[in-house]
């Protein structure tokens, strides 16, 4: 199959005739990427799964409202981001954490996980990512694992470069002094 850049792919997810193709296309293309940043949010293989294929079938259902101001990954990115969110505002209701306290339900889910391959120093760095707030925690994954630019981060998120930038740096400096406390 041809691979076609990003502004191709959106010209023949706009033809009917091309459609299914394009979209496959677009699967293949950003499937692991976005399994991994969905992965980094909610921790567990099966979750992320069933993520993934809300986020493409709500792109799917979509399509034709995509008007091309952002780029098609950053849509993507974003959908899977609500996605991400919805689900984990609903675990919290069910798990009766408020939008405050750490996620550690997340962790415990982490630690049964077959599909998880980790060590401990894995392990502890996914804990200390978990004592984020929600919103610097998005930052950090996208930065630190997606390698994202804070310009894309910025589109996905609808914050300012600024913003994104003391976020990532809060995150880190938290996240160090949760790794070194006990040194």
């Amino acid at each position: 199959m041809r691979q076609y850049t990003e502004d191709e792919l959106v010209e023949r997810l706009r033809d009917p005739s091309t459609l299914r193709d394009a979209f496959a296309q677009v699967v293949s293309l950003y499937g692991k990427k976005l399994y991994w940043q969905i992965r980094r949010m909610v921790l567990n293989h099966d979750d992320t799964n069933d993520l993934l294929q809300n986020t493409f079938m709500k792109a799917w259902i979509n399509i034709d409202y995509f008007r091309g101001e952002a780029r098609l990954s950053t849509w993507l990115h974003k959908i899977a981001l609500n996605e991400c969110i919805t689900f984990l505002h609903r675990q919290r209701t069910m798990n009766n954490v408020s939008v405050d306290d750490t996620d550690v339900f997340l962790l415990e889910r982490l630690k049964g996980d077959v599909y998880f391959d980790g060590d401990e120093a894995q392990m502890k760095l996914q804990e200390a990512i978990l004592l984020l707030p929600e919103k610097q925690r998005l930052v950090f994954n996208m930065k630190y694992f997606d390698e994202m630019k804070y310009e894309e981060m910025s589109g996905v998120l609808g914050t300012s470069v600024g913003a994104l930038k003391a976020s990532y740096h809060y995150a880190v400096k938290k996240i160090e002094d949760f790794l070194t406390k006990d040194l």
